[in-house]
């Protein structure tokens, strides 16, 4: 699917120009002219990057960076006639990822609007990857990746078969496990020892975690543990 760009300059002529040469290399692009109608064209379509320029009536570029900072994350090149560094520390300041002052050419830009578009998809699926790799129960993080587990940011120190059991037993909240079943899927179909081995490996975590909990465990073969 194209990206769409967001493109605010009070010139229209600049803003056409723009436009044209975006659309060119395959982008949806529509525009703005001012800092009132960019902040409600964002929110109207919701644009995948804007090209923000500094000088602009109603509400100046700094200003539209800041506000469209408070709720969105899409990436934001300022263009601009002033090329003193105050003015570019200034609107990284406030938000903005990259900075392109005017006279630009058409090659430059448009290699900048690819590499923080880049940028911004690498960076979004490295935080979704980390999403999918880690469980949250409460004030505890699975980091799957890491073979870690945080509680309200501190490690806790868990050998490998606690680990497994605990991963295990978060991808299955709510659901009640029989030793035999957690024996086969944790230690394996091939292990061969005491079921209550599971007991053992349950009181630990309930130790060191404080949230796992025996349910019904009797003094049956078949008793059965829940987590919550």
């Amino acid at each position: 699917m194209e990206n769409k760009i967001l493109v605010v300059d009070d010139e229209q002529p600049i803003a056409d120009i723009l436009q044209f040469n975006l659309e060119k290399e395959g982008y949806e692009v529509v525009c703005a002219y001012d800092g009132e109608e960019a902040l409600k064209k964002v929110e109207e379509e919701n644009p995948d990057m804007i090209l923000l320029d500094v000088m602009l009536p109603v509400k100046d570029g700094m200003e539209v960076c800041r506000e469209v900072r408070k709720t969105h994350n899409m990436p934001i090149i300022m263009l601009t006639a002033k090329d003193s560094e105050i003015d570019k520390v200034l609107g990284l300041e406030m938000g903005a990822d990259d900075y392109v002052t005017k006279p630009f050419s058409n090659r430059e830009l448009i290699a900048r609007v690819k590499a923080n578009l880049r940028r911004h998809k690498q960076e979004d699926t490295e935080e979704e990857k980390k999403q999918v790799n880690n469980i949250e129960i409460g004030d505890l993080t699975i980091h799957l990746d890491a073979y870690v587990v945080t509680k309200r940011g501190k490690v806790i120190e868990l050998t490998h078969r606690e680990f497994e059991l605990l991963h295990y037993l978060a991808e299955h909240i709510g659901q009640v496990m029989t030793r035999e079943k957690l024996l086969q899927t944790v230690w394996g179909y091939d292990y061969f020892g005491d079921v209550r081995t599971v007991d053992v490996t349950v009181r630990r975590l309930r130790e060191k975690l404080r949230i796992i909990r025996a349910a019904r465990c009797g003094s049956l073969p078949g008793a059965e543990l829940a987590i919550i």
